[in-house]
């Protein structure tokens, strides 16, 4: 139930709703308007992580969707500027809003420097709390995400006939190229390393390899990792020439995630990335990195029912047998029956059997479809880093 309030002549009035979000089928959910004021048109999502909350929302293959958290208790830990995953900081934000179910507690913990709220305004991250999550969360798990608009005025004042049309009329994700919203506008290098709970972040001051990160939306802490596990990395642009790559020399490419349909950025993506693996140069993907490496090397992209999204996913490695907790982002999958003969299916989604990692058995090139650097997310999976640098390794050897 939504709080009530007394009136100057004592009678209890229900409070006017002073944010919406409007589904593309006419659906209105009333609520409470928090962070930025204003409207944004998106994809609506549901993410099941009980923590986190900042990275998610700072993640940029979030571009173009309103994220509803399954996990009501959203804000109490507070924000600070060490776990935005955002490298691009002159880019639109990840999500373009943020729904709720409970308003935003006051911030409980020694790393916070900015309540949400205040951090959300700061991003121009709408947001809206005060409806049923749950309720939310079923609709789209028997529907489908829904296209919606989330409004937010302090004075209540909806012209909601336009909200529904702008629902309504919005064209979706299919067939939507986000990459250029999110991805940096020059070649810069990295080498900080991940966090340390006694250090904080630290430097790669000798790294043993040199990778080509193609930057689709990369998370900061996929750079981390990689510095981490020796590497300097110089980040390029998503539009970078294959020929342009290669002359940096690299001992390996990376294919970050990002935002939007694969099949639209693999336009001028798909082209790059095939002719690296051709190349024969050490290649890792992440969720659009892997998915675009999937086209280029045959395969085919669809539009999932409801996305996965969270924390807590379960994959299974189809080499060793052992089952990862994941981390995930990604409303587009790969097609595992439309892969050639010379690429492997390695890692495999258990709740729906989506494929989720493949590998080339003619080339030194894999890819998974969730997210190793997790961030938020369990670390189960940060073997895949040793595995490239390992792959790495062996490359120069054989050139040596």
């Amino acid at each position: 139930m939504t709080q009530t309030q007394a009136n100057p002549g004592g009678a209890w009035t229900e409070p006017k709703p002073t944010a919406l979000l409007v589904l593309a089928d006419g659906t209105v959910l009333e609520g409470f308007g928090l962070g930025a004021t204003g409207q944004a048109v998106g994809e609506v999502c549901f993410n099941t992580a009980m923590t986190g909350y900042e990275e998610i929302l700072t993640d940029p293959s979030y571009a173009g969707q309103l994220i509803t958290f399954t996990f009501p208790h959203i804000g109490n830990v507070g924000t600070n500027e060490d776990d935005i995953e955002t490298v691009n900081m002159a880019a639109t934000p990840g999500a373009r809003g943020v729904i709720l179910h409970t308003a935003i507690t006051s911030p409980s913990n020694y790393r916070a420097t900015r309540h949400l709220n205040d951090w959300l305004k700061s991003r121009g991250i709408i947001g809206l709390s005060g409806i049923d999550t749950r309720a939310l969360t079923a609709l789209i798990r028997e529907k489908g995400m829904p296209n919606a608009v989330i409004a937010h005025d302090p004075s209540s004042k909806f012209d909601l006939e336009a909200l529904k049309k702008e629902a309504r009329e919005w064209p979706g994700l299919v067939g939507m190229d986000l990459v250029p919203m999110v991805t940096s506008g020059q070649r810069f290098t990295w080498d900080e390393t991940a966090w340390d709970w006694a250090k904080g972040f630290g430097r790669q001051a000798r790294p043993e390899f040199h990778v080509v990160a193609i930057d689709y939306g990369i998370k900061r802490n996929i750079l981390r990792l990689l510095a981490s596990y020796g590497c300097k990395v110089t980040v390029v642009p998503a539009k970078t020439s294959a020929e342009d790559i290669m002359a940096l020399k690299p001992d390996g490419v990376f294919l970050s995630n990002g935002p939007g349909d694969p099949a639209a950025t693999g336009e001028y993506a798909v082209p790059v990335i095939r002719a690296v693996v051709d190349s024969g140069t050490p290649t890792f993907g992440i969720c659009l990195g892997h998915q675009m490496l999937g086209i280029a090397v045959g395969g085919k992209t669809a539009k999932m029912h409801q996305g996965h999204h969270g924390a807590n996913h379960p994959v299974k490695n189809l080499t060793t047998g052992k089952v990862e907790i994941t981390s995930m982002n990604h409303g587009f999958a790969l097609d595992k029956d439309t892969l050639p003969k010379n690429v492997e299916q390695t890692h495999v989604s258990l709740f729906d059997g989506s494929n989720c990692g493949i590998a080339l058995k003619d080339r030194p090139v894999f890819s998974v479809q969730y997210h190793p650097e997790a961030s938020p997310g369990p670390r189960d999976s940060h073997y895949l880093f040793t595995r490239f640098v390992d792959m790495m390794r062996q490359a120069k050897r054989k050139s040596a």
